[in-house]
This record gives structure tokens, C-alpha cells and sequence, in this order.
């Protein structure tokens, strides 16, 4: 699965009906240990399933499996779940649902509910430091995207990701360029700190690629 390929697919307009089949079958080579893909433990409470990275004169991109799901340990966020990536995204749903919720986040000095703070992610480290800038956030719009569906963010728009509670929910997400730095909302007195992602071993990685398999299967 190629980010230029996939890509081309989900932005077509017509994503093709081949591509859960295939993304089946490279959920069964990982779960049967034929492939090198491991799992990592997202702080935003996902499993990862990184499929490809890659850069070069067209900047930097990246293609991963996400799975939210009960069955599985999750960390807790340090933050909040509200935050703001430095890269485009084009998200397609396997099967479950998610909600994207773009926040409202206006500058504020008195009666400001959180503070920005820059995440820096290098060697499966994230970074968070808080910066100046305080802002006042409100829910906004909503959009709910469920199997087959696909939906894009750009750089820098503050959001977060709902997936409702007791529903395994399974997504594609494509990544691609750097504008500035990944950001997120926190507590107004938060200091810096670190979160190390944690990578999954053999088995459990093999039972959440399992689990998103028979979901997978059953769509």
C-alpha cells in the first residue's frame, strides 16, 4: 500500500472497491507474522498500524492503519484530545464511525480555557512544551464519516477525533508535508514534558490486526 497510490484512490472521488480487500490482506500477513509492521500505542488513544514513510523533493508523507477499540490498552492523554497536525490529511473508514470535530480557538489573555503547546515528535518521543499562547476553545462543526466514507483536513486546523464509546472503528490515514509544528491544547499551568509511544510486541500487535481483519471481513 503506497502513499501516491492510495492517494490517487481515496481523491478520486471513486475509491475503488478493491481497497478494503486489499488492506484484508495485509491485516492477515501481519497478524500471521508475514509482514514487519508493528503497533504502536497512540496517546490519542489509537492503535497504529504504520504501513509507510517516506520524503523526499515532494516533503515528507506517510500512510498507517488506525484502530480504536476497547479490547485494548489505551495511554492517557497528557493534554487534551484537541490538536492541530503540521501535515494534510486524507482519512478513509475501514468500518465503525468516527466524528471530526473542527474546534473554535480564539487568541485570549483573561478567560482563556487552555494553553497552545508544540509536540515534537522524533525516535517514538513526543516533546510537549508549552508556549505563550493561551486561547479559548469551543466545540464547533461536526462531521460523522462512517465505512467507505473518506474526509480530508489541512495543516494547522485545531480538532479532535470522536469515535463513540463500545464501537471498534478502523481508518486509513495518509499524511503528507510539514507546515510548522504539530500542536495541541492543555491546561492553562501544564509544563513540559515527554510521552514515549510504546510499541506493541509480536502477539498483541497480531491480535489487533486480527481483531481489525474479522471487522474487516464482516463489512
Amino acid at each position: 500500500m503506497k502513499y501516491q497510490d492510495l492517494y490517487d484512490e481515496l481523491t478520486s472521488g471513486a475509491v475503488p472497491s478493491t481497497l478494503p480487500r486489499r488492506t484484508l490482506r495485509m491485516l492477515e500477513d501481519i497478524a500471521s507474522g508475514r509482514s514487519a509492521i508493528r503497533a504502536i500505542r497512540h496517546p490519542l488513544g489509537f492503535m497504529c498500524l504504520p504501513v509507510e514513510r517516506g520524503g523526499g523533493h515532494g516533503g515528507e508523507h506517510g500512510v498507517c492503519v488506525h484502530l480504536w477499540s476497547g479490547s485494548f490498552p489505551s495511554t492517557g492523554v497528557t493534554t487534551s484530545e484537541v490538536h492541530c497536525h503540521s501535515w494534510d490529511l486524507v482519512s478513509y473508514v475501514l468500518y465503525g464511525q468516527v466524528r471530526n470535530e473542527l474546534a473554535s480557538v480564539a487568541d485570549s489573555g483573561a478567560g482563556a480555557t487552555h494553553r497552545v503547546f508544540e509536540v515534537v515528535s522524533a525516535g517514538g518521543v513526543d516533546s510537549i512544551s508549552p508556549t505563550e499562547r493561551t486561547v479559548r476553545y469551543t466545540g464547533g462543526r461536526s462531521g460523522v464519516y462512517r465505512a467507505g466514507d473518506v474526509y480530508t483536513l489541512p495543516a494547522g486546523v485545531f480538532h479532535r477525533s470522536v469515535v463513540p464509546e463500545g464501537t471498534d472503528t478502523a481508518t486509513i490515514a495518509l499524511g503528507s508535508g510539514r507546515h510548522g509544528t504539530d500542536l495541541s491544547l492543555g491546561p492553562l499551568s501544564s509544563r513540559s514534558h515527554r510521552v514515549t509511544r510504546e510499541r506493541c510486541d509480536d502477539e498483541e500487535t497480531a491480535r489487533a490486526a486480527r481483531l481489525a481483519a474479522e471487522h474487516l471481513a464482516r463489512t
